[in-house]
């Protein structure tokens, strides 16, 4: 039968199989649904099956061979799959897997069939191989492009989050240095500069794991039962040290307590307060507020100054 339609008549069965195996591949830290690890690869399958059927001259057969990225299509089905398993924690060694057991499956359900290995079922194996490497290509390009990406915006939070502790420290050596401060306001200094140090230290921590996962988990959260309430006025003392021109001004309301990584949330709070003491008008105060329901939690950080052009506004979660 030929390869390309015996992809097609059998594509349930080869799925199946591929799902075992994505099931077996997939991260130990994972939960994916089926939808998630059968992902793109009946797209990659059909893409496949028409690759085979198409002519392909001398020179193209030789450009592939030699994986000429100018072949490689951005927007493939294979190219999206390794981005989204890149996004899912999939290591480059289990998407190369994937792609070898599918290669494995489709030969070890189709050559039974074979009666005679004749000069057009070997080339049909040729084409079958060389889309498959194709598709692999196609993978790894989009999943490194997306591990760089991820690199370098990890290192951007760490190098922007630094700020704020640091200038906390600063702001505390800069009161120690001065003769006649109050004993009273020792413990609270102290207790500022330990926080600032801890929160330095769970950064130290990410770079760390970053160093030896390659962000292949992603960023680490650990969540817990706490009191917003302390977080926020930690963030907003952080951002006071950042800008010690502007007041920054914390309001609540109703119980904001809640499951939350104590540490992120602060890099978030003090991260938004900061770029609003930035981009405020003078003489204006930047307001955090926090309101609690029954359901959720309302973060609201306030400042006054230009607004934002719309056009900007879509970039911000352009990662």
């Amino acid at each position: 039968m030929n390869l390309s339609l015996f992809i097609r008549d059998h594509m349930e069965e080869i799925m199946k199989e591929w799902m075992v195996f994505a099931k077996k591949n997939a991260p130990s830290d994972g939960d994916m649904t089926d939808l998630a690890l059968k992902d793109h690869a009946k797209e990659i399958l059909i893409t496949i099956a028409a690759d085979i059927e198409t002519h392909q001259s001398s020179k193209q057969q030789y450009d592939k061979s030699q994986g000429n990225k100018d072949d490689y299509e951005r927007d493939s089905a294979a190219s999206n799959h390794g981005e989204l398993r890149q996004a899912s924690n999939f290591s480059l060694l289990q998407l190369s897997s994937e792609f070898r057991a599918l290669r494995a499956t489709v030969l070890r359900l189709w050559l039974p069939q074979i009666q005679t290995v004749s000069e057009d079922i070997a080339y049909e194996m040729i084409r079958f191989n060389e889309a498959i490497d194709q598709g692999l290509a196609e993978s790894i390009v989009t999943y490194s492009a997306r591990t760089d990406q991820t690199r370098d915006l990890f290192l951007a939070v760490l190098g922007h989050d630094l700020r704020a502790p640091l200038a906390t420290v600063a702001s505390v050596g800069s009161i120690l240095s001065h003769e006649g401060v109050p004993a009273v306001k020792l413990a609270g200094l102290g207790k500022t500069v330990q926080r600032s140090a801890m929160l330095m230290s769970t950064m130290v921590t990410d770079l760390l794991g970053f160093a030896r996962l390659q962000m292949g988990a992603g960023m680490p959260t650990k969540k817990e039962f706490i009191n917003a309430y302390d977080v926020c006025e930690a963030a907003a003392a952080d951002a006071h040290a950042m800008y010690p021109n502007t007041k920054i001004v914390f309001r609540s309301s109703g119980e904001i307590i809640g499951y939350f990584d104590s540490v992120r949330l602060q890099q978030l709070l003090t991260n938004l307060l900061i770029n609003a003491a930035q981009y405020s008008e003078k003489n204006r105060d930047v307001i955090l507020e926090a309101e609690g329901s029954e359901k959720h939690i309302v973060f609201k950080v306030i400042n006054f100054g230009e607004v934002i052009p719309p056009e900007s506004l879509k970039l911000f979660f352009n990662l």
